[in-house]
């Protein structure tokens, strides 16, 4: 059941793609009126034709769309047109928040950018996303910033060339912080009774998002390399090994006394005290030679049970999951949310999954 903390707040949406969206069904989530305005000039958001191929051709909604479009009234309503803007102002004048994704410059030809709702409600809070700023009118779709921002030139194997992250994971990113912008300016204007402005640019979002890497190149000078799911810092994390029953787990060991505990249980011991591997540091140096070592002892058990020892042992690991198997724990499962839209049965997973006990 959803949380009605901000069920006092109404939303205008005038986004659409991922991310603008996204932050828009926080506060759905969250109890509040959320109305989403929509071009009907353009058949909507253009997410309602991004399909699988196993999808209804002719269902107005795509699983995509319905990933962050749940629980909000949906308008088409053109805001080139007099009548149109007309109605989107009315909507406005008494709004708490409008989300915005405009291309450079189109806000202020079609009168909504924050001076001209500022105008028409100067408690507002005005949240624009855009791609490299303000200023900058390059396409940014959410694979364009993983290339920019360096996050492809590290994903994927020396082998597979630069890859992008499976989810458009830069939009998610982005809309995080907008929702933290809007929070923060929304407890400010419970102090002032002032609206304000929020932008967060995907481009930043993206490079604040580097953390470790962004520190390893800035201190160091070293740029990161494509390593799979190895990390540059620790040995053993993120060696994936094969099971007597074809799965395959991952380790991650993040400690000398995490690595010292999983030699004891594989009953190799003496590699806790070999100099390659005592400590991280010489790990990390010579991991290929502990992989190669440890590659031949996982596939005498099954992947259960070296789990089940591990968890005993303390030591993190995962087994390799896939989509159908992870909704197949009722953990995942209660993350669901389900509703019916313009004829389709339609399911996506919260964004709002903290709770709050008062």
């Amino acid at each position: 059941m959803t949380s009605q903390f901000l069920k006092d707040l109404t939303v205008i949406e005038l986004a659409g793609v991922l991310a603008g969206p996204s932050a828009g069904m926080f506060f759905a989530e969250l109890g509040a009126r959320v109305i989403k305005i929509e071009n009907p000039e353009t058949g909507g958001d253009v997410t309602r034709s991004w399909k699988l191929a196993s999808e209804d051709p002719h269902s107005p909604v795509s699983a995509y769309y319905a990933s962050v479009n749940w629980n909000k009234e949906v308008r088409f309503t053109n805001l080139k047109s007099e009548s149109g803007k007309k109605e989107v102002y009315g909507l406005i004048t008494s709004a708490d928040i409008v989300i915005t994704n405009f291309k450079t410059g189109d806000a202020e030809k079609m009168g909504f950018d924050a001076g001209s709702l500022f105008a028409l409600n100067d408690k507002l809070i005005y949240a624009a996303i855009s791609g490299f700023g303000p200023a900058d009118r390059r396409s940014a779709f959410d694979l364009v910033l993983q290339a920019e921002s360096g996050f492809m030139s590290m994903n994927g194997t020396q082998d597979s060339g630069p890859l992008k992250m499976p989810v458009a994971m830069i939009d998610i990113l982005a809309a995080h912080q907008l929702k933290e912008g809007i929070l923060v300016a929304l407890l400010n204007r419970t102090k002032t009774g002032k609206g304000a402005q929020v932008h967060v640019s995907l481009f930043d979002a993206a490079v604040a998002s580097l953390a470790n890497q962004a520190s390893n190149f800035l201190m160091t000078g070293t740029i990161p390399q494509r390593m799979g799911s190895l990390h540059p810092n620790i040995a053993p994390y993120g060696e994936t090994f094969s099971c007597s029953d074809g799965r395959e787990i991952v380790l991650a060991v993040g400690s000398d006394k995490q690595f010292a505990a999983l030699c004891s249980l594989l009953g190799k011991k003496e590699l806790a005290n070999d100099p390659r591997f005592s400590a991280n540091a010489s790990r990390v140096v010579h991991r290929q030679a502990l992989q190669d070592m440890l590659s031949g002892i996982f596939p005498a058990t099954d992947s259960a049970s070296w789990l089940k020892k591990l968890a005993e042992h303390e030591i993190p690991a995962g087994l390799i999951r896939n989509l159908a198997e992870v909704f197949d724990d009722e953990s995942a499962r209660k993350l669901i949310l389900e509703a019916r839209e313009q004829g389709t049965a339609t399911r996506r997973v919260r964004s709002a999954i903290f709770s709050i006990t008062c």
